[in-house]
Formats: C-alpha cells, sequence, structure tokens
C-alpha cells in the first residue's frame, strides 16, 4: 500500500485492489491522448479531408523560420504551441510565425510535467506562457496543449478559466528522437494511409467525419536552438503528397468546421 500512497494520495486508505483499479482509471485520464476523464479535449479536426499541422516547443531560431518557410512553399497554415521562457528569448520570431498565417498556443512558461503540479503552479505556467505571447504578439492564445500530453484533473478547468481549449492530437510520431529523416517518414505514414482510405470511400455514409491532428516539434523544452533537421526533411517528403491524397491543411481554429480563432 505504501506504494500507492506516495504515487497519489487519494489511494491513501483504499484496499489496495481498488487502489490499482483508481491508479490505471488515474493514469489513462492523464496520459492517452482521447481519454476525456479530467475534461473535454480537442483529439481531431472536425472535417474528414483536414490535416491539422502543429508543433510544439518552440519558437526555435535554428529550425523556426526554414519551417515557416517550407509552411509557405506549400501554402500550408499551422499552430505552434510555445514554451514561455523561448518566447522571452525570441519575441520577433514568435511575430513571425502570426504575420505568416499562424496560430500561436500555450505549452506552458517552463515545460513541466502538470501531472504532479498542483492547480496553483498549473496555473502560473499557464499564465505566464500566455504574458509572454501577449507581450510579443499582443495576441491571446485560445488553444493550450500540455507538456508531454500529460493532464491532471484540475489542468483542463484552469485552461478553461484563461480562455483556452485544450489540444491533443491523433498522431504523435516521435520526432524528438534522434533517429533518421527515413524513420519519421514512415512513422508519419498513418496521415497518407488515413487520406488515401477517404479518397477510397469518398463521402458516402461510411465516411470518416474526423481528420487526423499532427503533433511535431520545431524546439526542444530542454535546450534552445535544437536540431529538428528530421522534422522539416519528413515534412518535405510529405507536404505535396498530402496535398496530392486531398488533403487541406488547417489551423486548429480552422480545424473545428469553422475559422474559431478568437
Amino acid at each position: 500500500m505504501a506504494e500507492y500512497e506516495a504515487m497519489d494520495p487519494w489511494l491513501i486508505g483504499v484496499p489496495a485492489g481498488i487502489a490499482m483499479g483508481l491508479a490505471g482509471v488515474t493514469a489513462y485520464g492523464a496520459v492517452h491522448p482521447r481519454a476525456q476523464l479530467f475534461g473535454h479535449t480537442i483529439t481531431a479536426t472536425d472535417r474528414a479531408r483536414t490535416l491539422a499541422l502543429t508543433f510544439d516547443d518552440g519558437p526555435n531560431p535554428a529550425i523556426t523560420p526554414k519551417l515557416l518557410d517550407l509552411l509557405d512553399r506549400h501554402k500550408a497554415k499551422a499552430t505552434f504551441f510555445v514554451v514561455g521562457k523561448y518566447v522571452r528569448q525570441s519575441p520577433g520570431l514568435a511575430k513571425e510565425v502570426l504575420a505568416r498565417g499562424h496560430t500561436l498556443g500555450n505549452h506552458t512558461e517552463t515545460h513541466p510535467n502538470l501531472f504532479f503540479c498542483g492547480p496553483e503552479e498549473t496555473r502560473t505556467e499557464l499564465l505566464r506562457c500566455n504574458e509572454a505571447i501577449g507581450q510579443a504578439t499582443w495576441e491571446e492564445p485560445r488553444w493550450f496543449r500540455p507538456p508531454f500530453g500529460f493532464r491532471s484533473p484540475w489542468l483542463v478547468h484552469i485552461a478553461l478559466g484563461l480562455r483556452m481549449r485544450t489540444v491533443m492530437w491523433t498522431l504523435i510520431p516521435g520526432d524528438w528522437r534522434p533517429k533518421p529523416a527515413e524513420w519519421l517518414i514512415e512513422r508519419m505514414n498513418p496521415i497518407g494511409e488515413h487520406a488515401k482510405a477517404l479518397k477510397e470511400r469518398g463521402r458516402g455514409p461510411d465516411a470518416a467525419p474526423q481528420g487526423d491532428i499532427l503533433c511535431l516539434h520545431d524546439g526542444d523544452y530542454a535546450r534552445p536552438n535544437a536540431d529538428r533537421e528530421r522534422t522539416l526533411k519528413a515534412l518535405e517528403h510529405w507536404l505535396p503528397r498530402w496535398r496530392d491524397a486531398g488533403l487541406e491543411f488547417v489551423t486548429i481554429g480552422q480545424s473545428l468546421g469553422k475559422a474559431v480563432e478568437g
């Protein structure tokens, strides 16, 4: 029992079998990207032929400008979930993201695991990131993504209190891993397979009602100027192929059936 008490004070005094079950439910609600146990989150787009490209952990002077140029070449709009401390270091780059027609979202001030943060610390992390974005761009973010995808029972409520909706994903291919670009390209193949299936099924009653949210990274929360060249190379491969497959690249606001940025 001591093991569960150390992990979660809610479980103190609960019989071991029930405690294990509750721990499993809690872990599912905290980690699984589609779990709604701790509050409603956005896990897919509202239209089947749309793809919401999202990038975490920036802005990153070593990669974000190259990524913006790549997105421009393919007329693709995206959502950037930025870390407050890096926005403070590169406010001009945060402004450039907006100027290119993309959306900025909140990814906390320092990128902690919020499952282990209390309500006050959680709110401070979100609020400080909002302040950094506001100081750099005069814009208030409407979208939030939790670091590592981990949520606590109070997180979504706190985000809503700051006028932000929480965004997860349908695919996170692991582009932070030190693997070759070819490995990452293969890991991103489910997006193409989904698009192909949509084309084959057409617009009939069996057509999927939702599209994908892809979680990639233009930065590294642990260090500035991180190397994310493999992400750029994988996108250089996939962006024209996804476009040819009939996908429309949208921001999170656009992904909800109509523009909902403000």
